[in-house]
């Protein structure tokens, strides 16, 4: 069986988990604190990020982009009868539109919300070194209002398709959620504030492939009591 090496609140391997439950593929999950820069990982993606995938015939894969678009690979080799989800559907310009949003939200999104937020009320609490330290409450401000730009813009993408980037469901929307999955897990996003955004977050809350990750639970972190419900 495949294996997914990732954390529970890295957004970059939540994408990659709801493709694989998109795609039906089951893999075994090995957890990996990405901070810890362990000689395992790096002998997996010298760059020490994650998720890592490894397959069944020795070929491994790192980084969301190169798991996405490997997959989407194998998803348009299969014959039409049985092809999985396709992480990016439709015609050339559609897929370059996937394509713009998954960068959007894994590096844009990533830099002016995620990485930083994640960093100081999660690896603030986890990392020994960090324990210590106090919130940066300016930083958090600054955070929280590009998180509600975002938001905005989530909102905007929502109101004008059926999905983020078309009328179908793509990797798009996969990394879109997996980072505010995780910000949602810290109780961050403020939903009532953005009901479109809320709105295509339960649509995809409520597939299949999000109950994993509605399971999951950091040690001594609580999520919401909204995290799991599906109609919140």
């Amino acid at each position: 069986m495949p294996r997914l090496t990732h954390f529970k609140l890295c957004p970059s391997s939540r994408s990659i988990r709801l493709l694989l439950g998109e795609m039906d593929v089951a893999v075994t999950l090995a957890e990996e604190l990405p901070w810890e820069w362990r000689p395992a990982l790096l002998s997996l993606n010298p760059s020490g990020a994650l998720p890592v995938l490894e397959l069944d015939d020795g070929l491994t894969v790192a980084g969301a982009y190169a798991i996405s678009e490997y997959l989407g690979e194998l998803v348009r080799r299969s014959p039409p009868d049985d092809r999985a989800c396709d992480p990016f559907p439709g015609s050339d310009e559609d897929r370059a539109e996937v394509r713009r949003l998954v960068d959007w939200f894994h590096a844009k999104l990533a830099a002016e919300v995620s990485r930083d937020l994640l960093r100081e009320k999660l690896e603030s609490r986890l990392r020994p070194e960090l324990a210590r330290q106090q919130p940066d409450v300016q930083l958090l401000r600054s955070l929280r209002a590009n998180l509600r730009y975002h938001l905005s813009y989530v909102s905007y993408l929502a109101d004008q398709r059926k999905w983020l980037a078309g009328d179908e469901l793509s990797f798009a929307d996969m990394a879109a959620a997996g980072h505010l999955s995780c910000l949602d897990y810290l109780d961050e996003v403020p939903w009532d504030t953005y009901p479109s955004a809320r709105n295509w977050y339960v649509r995809l809350k409520s597939r299949p492939s999000f109950r994993p990750l509605l399971e999951d639970r950091v040690a001594g972190i609580a999520p919401p009591l909204h995290y799991d419900n599906l109609d919140f």
